[in-house]
Parts: structure tokens; sequence; C-alpha cells
């Protein structure tokens, strides 16, 4: 084998050996998050939920997010929706016919006002939007809160900061 065959092999196994501890990290990290079967609350199939902002208070969509996981729903996106509207009440709307699940969804924030919008061009069965008077709701202690701000795969974290 040559010189620089030699080489290029080390260097291979050098990037396989990183990216397999780097992979270990990860899934370990990713374990350390999991909830309490206890809080659970669906379990009859995926749902995709979006959390929207709407009322302009700082971390609501992260706070309903944590709670939603917490209870077995797949929040695939959450943030602000601009512009925000501070007077506009909270609401649970259906994108695909199934009440059930904005019921269930609703449950678990909180919320009464649910609606049925269905619309094939969301990838979402179930639209979250937080209005400002959501914030008051119980959102777990400050500890929970910046626990739930910290992404499971920032590397800040790994370490202990």
């Amino acid at each position: 084998m040559t010189r620089n065959a030699r080489r290029a092999v080390g260097g291979l196994l050098t990037i396989a050996a990183g990216t397999a501890i780097g992979v270990s990290l990860v899934a370990d990290v990713r374990q350390e998050s999991t909830e309490p079967a206890s809080q659970v609350v669906w379990s009859e199939g995926r749902v995709r939920v979006e959390v929207l902002n709407v009322g302009g208070v700082t971390g609501m969509a992260g706070g309903a997010t944590r709670k939603l996981r917490e209870a077995g729903f797949d929040v695939v996106d959450f943030g602000d929706s601009r512009p925000f509207d501070p007077g506009r009440p909270s609401e649970i709307v259906d994108r695909v016919g199934r009440t059930d699940i904005a019921t269930a969804v609703a449950k678990v924030l909180g919320i009464d006002n649910v609606q049925s919008d269905p619309d094939p061009n969301l990838y979402v069965d179930v639209s979250v939007l937080l209005g400002s008077e959501w914030a008051g709701r119980d959102e777990g202690t400050e500890e929970d809160q910046s626990e739930a701000a910290e992404a499971w795969w920032d590397p800040r974290g790994w370490f202990g900061n």
C-alpha cells in the first residue's frame, strides 16, 4: 500500500470513529429527555401539531410544545405568528376533519376554543394558536422552562454548560 493510500485509509477511519462517537453522544442525550409514561395522554397514533404564538408573549410556544410532547403529540413546528394580535383568544384548529384529536390537544393545554377548518395544503393535523391570555397558565417552574428551551442537540448542554 502506498503512503498516500495509507493516509487516505487512516483519514477515513478517523472520520468514521468521530462520527460513531458523535452519534453515540446524540443518542445518549436524547434518551435523557424521555418523559414518564404517566404523562402520556395520546397513544392512538402520530398527531402532527403546529404551535403558533399569536399573542406576542415570549416563551408561550416553547411551553406549549413541551406540554404537548410530554403528552405524546408530535409538535413538528412552533414559533411566532406575524403579526401578533394580543386581543386574539387562544384556539385549537382541527386541520384534517378529526375534532377528537383537536379536543385532546385542547385538553392538554387547557383551551376550550376548538374549531374545525380542514386544510389539505397544511402538513399538520392540528394548529394551536396561543393568545396572550394563555401565558398565565401553569407552565411549570422557571427551571422547567429553561430546560425546555435547551435543545437536545445543543452541544453546550452536553458538558454542563
